[in-house]
């Protein structure tokens, strides 16, 4: 008798972790979006002109004493040139191969 109830318990934990899982996954399946429709547009040059402006105003805010401040615009600087870096790398793999 114990044995039974034991098993139901858990088959019944299992079917309802089972559903619930599935459920969650079916509404992120519906709702995401696919890869291919979400095109990013970036302006490379101005990133990496915002960048070296960035640059510039740290080595101003160094200069002055202000050195926390200058590390965010560093910090600020580095990730404006990662994304610009990113969007090279993207537009340089979009394009199709010559032999095509």
């Amino acid at each position: 008798m114990r044995t039974t109830t034991t098993a139901r318990r858990a088959l019944t934990t299992m079917l309802a972790t089972t559903l619930l899982a599935g459920g969650v996954l079916l509404g992120q399946t519906v709702t995401a979006e696919p890869a291919a429709a979400a095109k990013m547009t970036c302006n490379i040059s101005q990133l990496k002109n915002e960048a070296r402006q960035e640059r510039n105003r740290a080595a101003q805010l160094r200069g002055l004493g202000a050195h926390a401040e200058a590390r965010k615009a560093l910090a600020h600087a580095d990730a404006l040139e990662t994304r610009a870096r990113q969007c090279e790398d993207a537009e340089n793999n979009s394009k199709p191969p010559i032999w095509q």
